[in-house]
C-alpha cells in the first residue's frame, strides 16, 4: 500500500504532476482541499479559529475570509504558529482517514498525498517515497507574476514565506524538474510512475 508524498515550492509544478499521476491511476489526497473542508462553515476548527483571532475573519456567510485570517497570521510567526496548532491536527487526522479509505476501497492503490507544507509539518510521517517539484525561484516568480497575476512585491512575499528550496531538496527521494517546457514534466513524472509501479 504505498503512501507517496508530493510537495514543492508555489508555483513549482506540483499540480500538473499530481494531475498527471492521477490520470495514471494515482489516487490523490489533497491538502489544501482538506484544509478547506476541515475549515468549513460551522466546524471545530472554525470555530477555534475565530476564538483565537476574531469574529473579524469570518465573513458575513459564516465562511473563513481567508483575505482577513492571512493579513493577521501574515509575518507574525507566533500567529501563524497558533493557526498551525489547530489547523495542521485537524488536517492530520483528515488525511489519514483519506489514506484508510483509499486503501480499504483497493489495497493496491497508488496513494499519493499532494501537500505543500511537508517540511513544515509531515516531514516525519512514513511515507515510501517523497517526490520533490523544484524550479528555481525566479522561474516561479515569473509564472506567478505573469500566469497568476500577483504583483512582484506580493509574489517574492508569497515565496520568501515558505521554507527555502534547499530544505524540500534534502528530503526528496525523488526530484522532477519543472523549469523546462511542459513536456519535459510529464515525462519525468511518467517516468517516476513507472519507476514507483513496475507499469
Amino acid at each position: 500500500m504505498p503512501l507517496i508524498a508530493l510537495t514543492g515550492g508555489i508555483a513549482s509544478g506540483k499540480s500538473t504532476i499530481a494531475r498527471r499521476l492521477e490520470e495514471h491511476g494515482a489516487v490523490i489526497v489533497d491538502a489544501d482541499q482538506i484544509v478547506r473542508d476541515v475549515q468549513a462553515p460551522g466546524s471545530p476548527v472554525l470555530q477555534e479559529i475565530a476564538a483565537a483571532f476574531g469574529d473579524e475573519v469570518i465573513d458575513a456567510s459564516g465562511a473563513l475570509d481567508r483575505a482577513a485570517l492571512g493579513a493577521r497570521v501574515f509575518g507574525d510567526d507566533a500567529a501563524l504558529k497558533r493557526l498551525n496548532s489547530i489547523v495542521h491536527p485537524a488536517v492530520r487526522a483528515e488525511s489519514a482517514r483519506r489514506f484508510e479509505a483509499a486503501f480499504a476501497a483497493d489495497a493496491e492503490s497508488f496513494v499519493v498525498y499532494d501537500v505543500p507544507l511537508l517540511v513544515e509539518a509531515r516531514v516525519d510521517d512514513p511515507w515510501d517515497t517523497i517526490v520533490v517539484a523544484h524550479a528555481p525561484a525566479a522561474e516561479r516568480l515569473r509564472r506567478l507574476v505573469e500566469l497568476r497575476g500577483m504583483e512582484p512585491e506580493a509574489a517574492q512575499a508569497r515565496i520568501d514565506a515558505q521554507v527555502p528550496d534547499e530544505k524540500r531538496l534534502e528530503i526528496a527521494d525523488v526530484v522532477i524538474d519543472t523549469s523546462d517546457t511542459m513536456a519535459h514534466t510529464l515525462e519525468q513524472t511518467d517516468a517516476v510512475w513507472k519507476q514507483l509501479t513496475g507499469r
